[in-house]
């Protein structure tokens, strides 16, 4: 396998900083902090910086113990940084977290069809029968990890599910690109664009299983997942722009630029192990570089996004404010890049 050529040291130390950043912000029980102290926590596995995981227990503890909000499948992004911390520590009380939250989504949440996770991001019945991209990330990614964790075959064959029916629902298979969301009254993708934050949700979940499911390849809806992958990746290398990013509406070419999404598609890219991303990979890596700011700041985020109902309001998200998930995404994908030489590729698949 090919190498990916950068400066570990200015990789490094842009994660100090926007670890340092990401301690700043104010961030409640919910999925922006769910994925900032995901991308901390891939951080400290990588890094081992024992710093990272005292503030990540210091702050989880502290949101504890002020009171933790009725579970959706949003919140349930807070389980990811729970695994790394009960991993770490051995504390039993993050662990009876975690499982309250994979009891709420094998038992209590909302689904539709072949038992999908509907989207749900209040206690609200919100979008009826809606599946979302971002469903992946916080919960049957969040799923697939408990489930081998625990060696809880029920629950990974949940969340197997999970991206089964995602790929089947929001995958454009004439593009290999992923729509943001499918109403299932309705039977269409509502508005239909390919928004770029969604194609990172699902390349990122999607270029995890095979790293972290054992014997991976005895499972039919891997083969579906690897498939779609391939597909995907192969769509959005095209689309990558000159500065190494990809649009908030990723085959406009008037939509800006968003940093969010173009970390997490570069993270898919170096995990998935191809050597033909390698090129992509490092033109990534300066694309995402040259907006983090000097205070640790991942600048030109799009602000958090519903199934908008036009072109115009995707392009006119603002992007102006810190937000969590391009915090974490960043970290994630710096994270891979500083682990690449330790990822085994899945082959012919």
């Amino acid at each position: 396998m090919g190498r990916i050529h950068y400066d570990r040291d200015r990789l490094e130390e842009a994660m100090d900083r926007i670890v340092e950043r990401t301690k700043r912000m104010d961030m409640s029980w919910d999925w922006p902090c769910g994925v900032a102290y995901y991308g901390l926590a891939e951080a400290y596995e990588v890094t081992k910086k024992e710093g990272y995981l005292e503030f990540l227990k210091e702050r989880v503890d502290e949101l504890i113990d002020l009171g933790l909000p009725a579970w959706t499948v949003n919140t349930c992004a807070m389980g990811h940084c729970l695994i790394t911390l009960y991993q770490a520590t051995g504390d039993e009380k993050y662990m009876d977290i975690i499982c309250s939250k994979t009891e709420y989504l094998r038992k209590d949440a909302l689904r539709f069809g072949d038992h999908v996770l509907q989207h749900t991001v209040s206690a609200n019945n919100d979008f009826p029968e809606q599946c979302w991209a971002d469903t992946l990330f916080m919960a049957a990614f969040f799923l697939l990890r408990v489930g081998v964790m625990t060696k809880d075959e029920e629950l990974t064959g949940d969340a197997l599910n999970q991206y089964y029916w995602h790929i089947q629902y929001l995958q454009d298979e004439n593009t290999g690109l992923w729509y943001h969301g499918y109403n299932n009254i309705t039977k269409d993708h509502m508005s239909g664009f390919y928004w770029g934050r969604a194609n990172c949700w699902a390349a990122y979940t999607m270029s995890k299983v095979g790293l972290i499911l054992p014997e991976c390849y005895l499972y039919p809806q891997y083969l579906e997942i690897v498939g779609s992958l391939n597909e995907q990746l192969s769509a959005l290398k095209l689309l990558q722009t000159e500065k190494g990013l990809w649009r908030t509406i990723l085959n406009d070419g008037e939509s800006y630029e968003e940093l969010s999404a173009s970390a997490g598609i570069a993270a898919a890219m170096t995990l998935k192990g191809n050597p033909l991303h390698i090129k992509y990979i490092e033109k990534s890596i300066e694309g995402v570089l040259a907006h983090v700011a000097a205070d640790g700041r991942v600048t030109e985020v799009s602000g958090g996004t519903a199934v908008m109902k036009d072109r115009d309001g995707y392009r006119n998200i603002s992007k102006k404010w810190i937000q969590g998930w391009g915090q974490g995404m960043a970290l994630a994908f710096f994270a891979a890049v500083l682990n690449y030489d330790n990822i085994a590729g899945d082959g012919a698949l």
